[in-house]
């Protein structure tokens, strides 16, 4: 098994994370590409100490970026959302 900070690499804060994570207890994360939801799931639990319901995963394509003349293309990445049991939470900026 990989180790857990592997698996979750950043917590991802947007605009519609933070709605979801108000209105539906859910979290996005980005992590592994190679890592399936078996494996995101007890890496949530562990990491932070909650009950996780569900885990949904979103292959995303890197965007293609040009500079000059020059063209090249952003690293594809994998996106978790993660449904937490009612009541509980993460927070991100505790001491901020």
């Amino acid at each position: 098994m990989k180790e857990l900070h592997q698996i979750i690499r950043r917590p991802l804060v947007t605009e519609k994370s933070t709605v979801q994570k108000e209105s539906a207890h859910q979290v996005s994360f980005e992590v592994d590409r190679r890592a399936n939801k078996i494996e995101i799931r007890t890496a949530v639990e562990k990491l932070f100490k909650v009950k996780v319901l569900s885990v949904n995963t979103i292959n995303r394509e890197g965007k293609h970026k040009r500079l000059g003349r020059t063209i090249g293309k952003k690293s594809d990445w994998k996106k978790a959302i993660v449904t937490l049991k009612e009541g509980a939470s993460i927070d991100f900026f505790e001491g901020v």
